[in-house]
């Protein structure tokens, strides 16, 4: 640092002697003005000079070779802050040493943190600095970390330097600053503040500068590694968010109004953003990113009531709001007003629908990157205030919210460093899915347009959910195979309130269940056959409580009835399961979509892509399983919810053989098997892999909910044959008409009550959200790179393009979300296969291809749609040539009618499951969803490597979406459990 250093007072004093006393070991008097104001002199600078001169490698030298020095030029610097603020910085020159000051600490900050001895620095007391502000007993000092934060929050409410002036009376001594009420002063209007201060960029720029700072002390939580002990509180936000802190209501009111209130698009003028700089908008993220850091806070330990006032399993008091002692947590929770609610919803909604904006000019309009921020702070507003929750689902502006999250999960599918975006996006969803309004009003028709490459379909909101999920599940890449659980419980928490499925959401959902019930899938894991369940309990509540109007379903259920009869028959006996995991073959040769329906995606969008070369990423800490991350409530007559206890055991008194279920109750039983698949495999084989057994899939099988599908069947199916061949229907829509006026009343089972999974907070996805809070940060502040190569604890930071494999490691005893367990450090492993896992499930039936079985098919009832949704003709043969399940293999199709449709040196990922001969026609009635992805090789985190300049690496686009390093067994079907 010295030869920097040196250069910089050049640059700043015009002077060139020389301060390589300052590395030296002899430590530099704390009363040598002289010498400690060349760093902050007066000259103008930015932050960008500063982190250019002041280099990692010599901040580390100082700070090994001359800790006095080091501790010395903090404290000084600190003292600056402290005499700017009580001082009212008047002067430009004040202003200016205010600023270097700050820019100093953010730069020198990380490296204090990084050193364990160096970490309680600033938590050492001063001398002099009393908590009464002036010279008292050392036993009273104030830390140097409590100066420093009471600095910066007196300088964000400086007048003339970060706010307007009333002009009502000069400030000019410590006491008229302290004098000054700051909920005068709040910078935007909008929550619990009506006026709208006159924009100001200077005034903004130093609010950004400011807030880097404040960010950069919060950030010593990344130096510390995970850990979900919730005691373990980050004290620079314990003390900035406590009572010490006279600015935490105006503070807290001025960075959420500052968010909601943003407008990128503005007036609307093409391509204003060129012409103009914008210097609001870094003020935003920084807003955004200090509130969703200061909102850190563990709310399982508190109650969490439900939006129709009761509560979830513990007793609820509407006075004492979560988290007295985080006043930012506190005020958050005391919102009540409906205008503030409004202005919140629609502010968050209005930047999350940015990026989905489409023009008639091609990059006319601002598109803002900050919207990982804005979900995380959408979680915490539902999180923290159910009565924001209940005023977003009262009213269907939730689909404001929900539209923009199906956008970004559909994008972030195919990029492995977006998956915790991924996770955010599905967890929120999880949470809405809880309440019964959220179920409601995806029933309203979906009429806007985004850009997605999905199928085109008329329909609902509950159609877009589906068809996205389906998409995720069948293209998605490996490491999404975890939140297959969490996908399917959101269906299931809205099924019973669906009103009307369209035939391409009905088929997605049959496509899903004969996916997940082949007998290979089953038998691979130990809780693959739970996907299965969720499948059938969202059937079940749909016929039970929705059957009118759900005609497309009833008919999807009909034409695919062989898969419900194939489970009820699923074999038990060991040479079966064994036949059925031989069936697992090499993956086939992929199809082309260009005859599926598919094929045809709305106007505008663009396939998912994974992410660019050089991109950053950070890893993930695991996440609960589902059967942690939800707890059941069942909906009464009245339409409350009452929580249900949970379930000691579904064993019966010996142990060994689950109870029986009686007819139409709902499979409730995700914790109970877990507990018993832990069992099973703590008996596994010598060699220590899994093995299915017939008792387990017994286990199982016995519980299978089938008994209200196959009345179902069992009613209509004799009717539609008789329907077809007596009035000679060739219109598979006059089967649905019949279907739509038909009835079930009294010939279904009892109903069973509806089940919902609600989500329980839980200190295992408090150290999620702090993970990928701090990931998301970290990677989107590049300019400059605040944390750059500092030696982070809380994940691992790797590039896309330069890494080697990624590995994962099984933590035993310590269970992550649906069976997955990460750790750090841990010796490698075999490289993972990224491939879809329905790549593997989708394969033909060696038992059955070839054999000419004829097709179980209802007359006329074997029809394809057109890609809009609308029915097409029906095929009244009875038979085929080719079993109804075959599945394309090799790129070739086999069956002579298709024609030969190869695909050499491509390289997709997921082959659909084909049972009409007309494919060219795009048979998506038929079961036809073939799934393509583009040619990304064999090893995609390496693909279109590039290396990042020699001269300046940071000048690359940095990802934006986090992700965690570790990933799943090399294995793609089977991930290890605890």
């Amino acid at each position: 640092m010295a030869g920097i250093i040196a250069d910089d007072w050049i640059l700043w004093n015009g002077s060139s002697t020389s301060i390589t006393t300052f590395v030296s070991s002899q430590p530099v008097e704390a009363t040598d003005d002289a010498f400690w104001d060349q760093f902050w002199a007066d000259t103008a600078t930015s932050v960008q000079d500063v982190f250019a001169l002041v280099p990692a490698a010599e901040i580390r030298a100082v700070r090994e070779e001359s800790p006095s020095n080091l501790a010395t030029l903090c404290y000084k610097a600190v003292e600056k802050l402290v005499q700017g603020a009580e001082s009212g910085c008047h002067t430009e020159k004040e202003r200016q040493i205010v600023l270097n000051c700050c820019r100093l600490l953010t730069r020198i900050l990380p490296y204090i943190f990084e050193d364990p001895d160096w970490r309680g620095f600033f938590w050492s007391t001063v001398p002099g600095a009393g908590r009464g502000g002036g010279d008292e007993d050392d036993e009273n000092a104030r830390p140097l970390a409590e100066s420093l934060l009471l600095a910066v929050t007196d300088l964000l409410f400086c007048p003339d330097f970060t706010v307007q002036s009333h002009r009502r009376s000069m400030v000019d001594t410590a006491e008229d600053i302290h004098s000054i009420d700051s909920c005068e002063y709040i910078w935007e209007a909008g929550v619990g503040f009506a006026h709208s201060p006159q924009p100001n960029y200077i005034h903004d720029l130093n609010r950004t500068e400011l807030l880097k700072l404040l960010l950069t002390c919060f950030s010593e939580a990344m130096y510390l590694p995970p850990s979900s002990d919730s005691s373990n509180t980050n004290p620079w936000v314990q003390f900035f968010c406590s009572t010490e802190n006279r600015h935490a209501l105006p503070l807290f009111t001025s960075l959420l109004n500052v968010v909601c209130a943003y407008d990128p698009v503005g007036y609307g003028i093409p391509y204003n953003h060129l012409l103009f700089s914008d210097y609001r908008e870094p003020l935003v993220e920084e807003a955004a990113q200090v509130l969703i850091v200061t909102l850190d806070y563990d709310s399982s330990t508190s109650s969490s009531p439900t939006v129709d006032g009761t509560t979830t399993g513990t007793a609820m008091d509407d006075v004492d709001p979560p988290g007295p002692d985080n006043l930012f947590v506190n005020y958050l929770s005391r919102i009540h007003r409906e205008e503030d609610f409004q202005f919140i919803l629609k502010g968050v909604a209005r930047l999350l629908s940015n990026p989905l904006v489409q023009t008639y000019l091609p990059n006319s309009a601002k598109k803002i990157q900050f919207h990982q921020e804005l979900l995380v702070l959408f979680w915490k507003l539902c999180d923290f205030n159910k009565k924001f929750l209940f005023f977003v689902l009262k009213s269907s502006d939730v689909l404001d919210i929900l539209v923009p999250i199906l956008y970004f999960l559909n994008d972030a599918r195919a990029d492995q460093s977006r998956v915790g975006l991924m996770h955010i996006g599905v967890f929120i969803l999880l949470l809405l899915s809880g309440e019964r309004n959220f179920g409601v009003r995806l029933n309203k028709p979906y009429s806007v347009r985004v850009p997605m490459d999905i199928p085109v379909f008329t329909g609902t909101h509950a159609d877009l959910l589906i068809i996205v999920f389906h998409k995720i599940i069948t293209s998605g890449h490996q490491r999404l195979q975890p939140l297959f659980d969490c996908l399917l419980t959101i269906v299931v928490n809205v099924s019973p309130y669906l009103k009307s499925l369209s035939m391409v959401a009905a088929n997605k959902l049959l496509h899903l269940l004969e996916a997940f019930s082949t007998t290979w899938f089953l038998f691979s894991a130990v809780q693959n056959h739970h996907l299965v369940f969720f499948l059938l309990e969202v059937f079940n509540n749909i016929i039970q409580y929705q059957f009118d109007g759900n005609s497309n379903l009833v008919y999807a259920v009909i034409r695919k009835r062989n898969v419900f009869h194939q489970l009820a028959n699923l074999p038990t006996d060991s040479q079966s399961i064994q036949k059925g995991l031989q069936r697992k073959k090499k993956t086939p040769e992929p199809i082309s979509r260009t005859n599926s329906q598919d094929g045809v995606s709305m106007e505008g969008s663009r396939p998912a892509a994974p992410a660019e070369p050089g991109t950053l990423k950070t890893s993930l800490v695991a996440t609960p399983g589902i059967d942690k991350l939800t707890e059941k409530s069942q909906v009464s007559e009245d339409g409350t919810m009452r929580s249900l206890e949970p379930e000691a055991s579904q064993l019966s008194p010996e142990g060994n053989s689950p109870a029986a279920l009686s007819d139409g109750e709902p499979w409730s039983g995700e914790a109970s098997h877990s507990r018993r698949d832990r069992r099973r495999l703590s008996s596994a084989s010598s060699s220590g892999q899994w093995t299915p057994s017939p008792d387990w899939v017994m286990s199982w099988k016995s519980k299978l909910p089938l008994q209200t599908i196959m009345r179902l069947l069992q009613v209509l199916v004799p009717q539609v044959e008789k329907i077809c061949i007596d009035k000679g229907l060739t219109d598979e829509s006059e089967i649905l008409k019949f279907l739509q006026h038909g009835t079930l009343v009294g010939l279904l089972p009892v109903p069973h009550p509806i089940l919902i999974r609600k989500y329980q907070a839980n200190s295992g996805t408090a150290m999620w959200f702090r993970t990928y809070m701090w990931g998301v940060i970290y990677l989107r502040n590049v300019d400059p790179p605040i944390w750059y190569d500092t030696d982070v604890k809380l994940f691992e930071i790797q590039r896309r393009g330069l890494l080697f494999p990624r590995q994962l490691c099984v933590l035993p005893g310590i269970s992550s979300m649906f069976g997955l367990s990460f750790c750090y450090n841990a010796p490698p492993v075999e490289p993972v296969d990224d491939k879809n896992i329905l790549g593997d499930v989708l394969k033909d039936d060696e038992d059955r291809v070839g054999q000419g079985e004829a097709v179980q098919q209802v007359p006329g009832v074997s029809g394809h749609q057109g890609h809009n949704g609308e029915v097409g003709h029906a095929n009244l043969t009875e038979g085929c040539s080719h079993q109804q399940d075959h599945v394309q293999a090799a790129g070739v199709d086999d069956c002579p009618d298709h024609g030969a449709h190869a695909h050499q040196g491509q390289k997709h990922n997921v082959v659909g499951i084909i049972d009409h001969k007309d494919l060219a026609a795009g048979d998506q009635a038929g079961g036809l969803d073939l799934v393509h992805h583009k040619d990304t090789g064999p090893d995609d985190y390496s693909t279109g490597a590039q290396q990042w300049p020699k001269d300046h690496p940071l000048e690359l686009e940095f990802g934006l979406g986090v992700r965690d390093v570790v990933v799943a067994d090399a294995s793609p079907h089977v991930l290890p459990h605890d």
